[in-house]
């Protein structure tokens, strides 16, 4: 259960990475959230990917009747736990988002945002078959990564990070077209609009592309009622 954002990037490290976000990343952040917000109906059962601290889940328990988070950082859970203090209508647990511990088709919703897709580090057919067995036809499972526009906000705000030591050093020469590459290891691709079609040809499936907020691209994929 392994990587980065377990050993090296979770709990008060991953929530500091968005306390030092400049407000352009902000809007962006927030934008992603309300469209996904606009799309999930009162009662709504939730799955979140990678939902870290619960930083997006916070905001989704409010719209939604049961929010489900996993992730594989523990101590990015005990945190979320103490900030979700409180609230009644989630669960989180450590699981791998590719071998998910759950039923078929139980999800009216499952979310995978704000790059999480290249986050995760692991095969995105596999992690696309996982989201979509576990989502009821008819329902959404929703990817994002970030839009050729948002380039230089992108990298201005993973530089902050780096500078904050809360990533290693940027890898200047690798780091282009998409694609940051720090010292230590990290790294963070983009995946774009004909990417997310090719990966969602195999599956029985409704696939629509959309740009947000010129900051991001969404794949919303719809389970087949078949």
């Amino acid at each position: 259960m392994g990587g980065y954002y377990t050993d090296k990037l979770s709990a008060e490290r991953l929530r500091r990475c968005y306390e030092i976000a400049p407000s352009r990343v902000n809007q962006y952040l927030d934008a992603e959230v309300e469209h996904v917000l606009e799309k999930i109906n009162p009662g709504d059962t939730v799955l979140e990917l990678g939902c870290g601290y619960g930083r997006v889940l916070s905001r989704l328990v409010h719209k939604a009747g049961l929010v489900i988070g996993i992730d594989t950082a523990l101590d990015s859970l005990l945190l979320g736990r103490e900030m979700l203090e409180g609230v009644s209508n989630y669960r989180l647990f450590r699981m791998d988002a590719v071998k998910l511990g759950f039923r078929d088709r139980i999800f009216n919703r499952v979310v995978c945002i704000q790059n999480g897709i290249s986050a995760f580090h692991v095969n995105h057919c596999d992690l696309m078959r996982e989201s979509i067995r576990v989502t009821k036809p008819g329902g959404i499972v929703f990817f994002s990564s970030y839009s050729d526009k948002f380039w230089k906000y992108r990298l201005e705000w993973f530089q902050m990070k780096s500078d904050a030591g809360l990533l290693g050093e940027f890898d200047r020469e690798k780091t282009h077209d998409g694609v940051i590459v720090c010292k230590d290891g990290f790294t963070a691709t983009t995946i774009q609009p004909e990417q997310f079609l090719s990966l969602t040809e195999e599956f029985d499936v409704e696939t629509k592309i959309v740009e947000v907020d010129e900051s991001s691209i969404f794949c919303e994929i719809t389970p087949s009622s078949d």
